[in-house]
């Protein structure tokens, strides 16, 4: 019997007897030998108390379980049920590991000692890494070179950046070192897009939890529809959509100074120094007139709806992507003057054809009274008043309508109220979705209420709000009639 409870032991347990875990400063000093058996006692119940808890008991739980982790199944080759485990001799390992405790205690400098050292060091000083964290960390790199497909604890973890972040955050291109996992990631996707006929429905699999910058724009490409699945025709296809577009620009750009697209004209060439105006890469005159030209082609293009006010905001994450392609650095603070004039005409045919893609799907969101808005932003307050009546009641009760809030949700697809990094990213679900911006934009509008529910439930005053932000946007009383319907 007390076999066979060893190895049910060694079963739960993931980590062999004696490993050695880094173990920094004061504030997690070793155990004291003497209450190991406690210890491992109560650490085998936490560990069958969290396999009990892992399955999410509500909506609400699973979602803040559920990260952007990429799943590679490496934990279906790790076999507890192997000899090696069954052969452990508790004793022996209870032994081992009371012997590595104590030679942790023998080490330990006393806490009083390192709290007050810590705090007497002046802020201005750098912080150097000591030589046991740089030998742990150099073991954790070599562990990881030499088995790169199993689970590693100590691989580093990439920073959780805020949903709205500082200006000078939003980075859409500056990113930590790629760790083991996002490596094999990125190796999966460059097998995938170059395959002689690339399986879109796997690439869409592949590209919900998000797509790796460096195979981002000819990703997005594919997604969009704007490219063939096959390899050998890609070439030719965006040989021909750009001479395409670039036909079109010399057929109908001069027309903007004609009487009838006047009205237009200008309110594009008012709209586009408004668009990011805190991020330095749209307010190069060399850029606005790039996008003049995307939105004033796509406008007398497409007649039922012609340009209104949002649509200059679609172009920003294409183009930031396909200038991505070009710039390893800063895209946001690149200076465009430095490429050749065949790569800003590819990056400018490329978004315009993209946008157009995208702009496909949601058309009635743009024409005559928006009634595609109208739709969305009453199917928002059905699936709330569902999921979270709670809230939905609260909106009631101080007479809030959702189309006060959840217009601008709809217009802009919620570039107003992200990072453009993170709408990058949000994009990168939005296009492996069938109906991404049209059905699955609800769903996030809807996530966004429920994350912050604590504080809509404790707001008030709503107009108050409403008039601090009208203050804060710029003037419309320029706009036409026409463009503000």
């Amino acid at each position: 019997m007390a076999a066979e409870n060893s190895k049910q032991f060694w079963k739960r347990s993931a980590k062999l007897p004696g490993s050695i875990q880094p173990v920094y400063g004061a504030q997690h000093p070793p155990l004291d030998p003497r209450l190991t058996k406690n210890f491992i006692k109560e650490r085998s119940k936490v560990n069958a108390v969290s396999l009990k808890n892992k399955k999410a008991s509500s909506f609400h739980e699973f979602a803040r379980n559920t990260s952007d982790a990429w799943d590679i199944g490496d934990d279906e080759e790790e076999d507890f049920s192997s000899p090696s485990f069954q052969t452990l001799n508790s004793k022996v390992a209870l032994a081992t590991a009371a012997q590595v405790l104590e030679n942790h205690s023998k080490l330990r400098v006393k806490p009083e000692r390192s709290q007050s050292t810590t705090s007497d060091v002046p802020a201005s000083y750098k912080v150097t890494k000591s030589s046991s964290d740089a030998q742990l960390s150099r073991n954790s790199s070599d562990s990881c070179l030499r088995n790169p497909l199993h689970k590693q604890q100590s691989l580093p973890l990439r920073p959780i950046i805020p949903l709205v972040a500082r200006i000078s955050d939003q980075n859409a291109s500056g990113a930590p070192p790629m760790t083991v996992r996002e490596k094999t990631r990125l190796e999966k996707f460059r097998q995938l897009l170059s395959s002689h006929n690339t399986d879109l429905d796997e690439l869409r699999k592949c590209s919900w939890p998000g797509v790796p910058r460096e195979v981002r724009p000819v990703t997005w490409r594919l997604l969009s529809g704007y490219l063939p699945a096959n390899t050998e025709r890609r070439k030719l296809t965006l040989q021909r959509k750009r001479e395409e577009y670039f036909g079109f620009i010399e057929q109908y750009y001069d027309s903007r100074n004609e009487e009838h697209h006047q009205d237009t004209y200008r309110q594009i060439h008012i709209d586009i120094p408004r668009t990011n105006p805190l991020i330095p890469l749209f307010q190069q005159p060399l850029v606005q007139e790039i996008f003049e030209r995307i939105l004033f082609i796509w406008a007398i293009r497409h007649p039922a709806s012609g340009y209104v006010q949002g649509i200059n905001d679609l172009v920003t994450p294409f183009f930031v992507v396909f200038l991505s392609e070009y710039v390893e650095e800063d895209v946001e603070n690149f200076d465009v003057t430095n490429l050749s004039q065949d790569m800003l005409r590819s990056i400018e045919a490329d978004s315009f054809w993209c946008m157009s893609k995208l702009l496909d799907g949601i058309q009635d969101n743009y024409t005559f009274a928006q009634p595609g808005i109208q739709k969305k932003v009453k199917a928002l307050e059905e699936l709330v008043s569902r999921i979270d009546e709670q809230v939905h009641n609260h909106f009631r009760r101080y007479e809030v309508e959702y189309l006060q809030f959840a217009f601008r949700w709809m217009n802009n697809l919620l570039m107003r109220e992200l990072p453009l990094r993170c709408t990058i990213r949000l994009w990168d679900t939005y296009q492996s979705e069938p109906e991404g911006f049209s059905h699955f934009h609800l769903y996030v509008c809807a996530a966004f209420l429920i994350k912050w529910r604590k504080e809509i439930l404790d707001e008030e005053d709503f107009q108050e709000g409403e008039k601090e932000k009208s203050r804060a946007e710029p003037r419309r009383d320029t706009i036409p009639e026409q463009a503000r319907t």
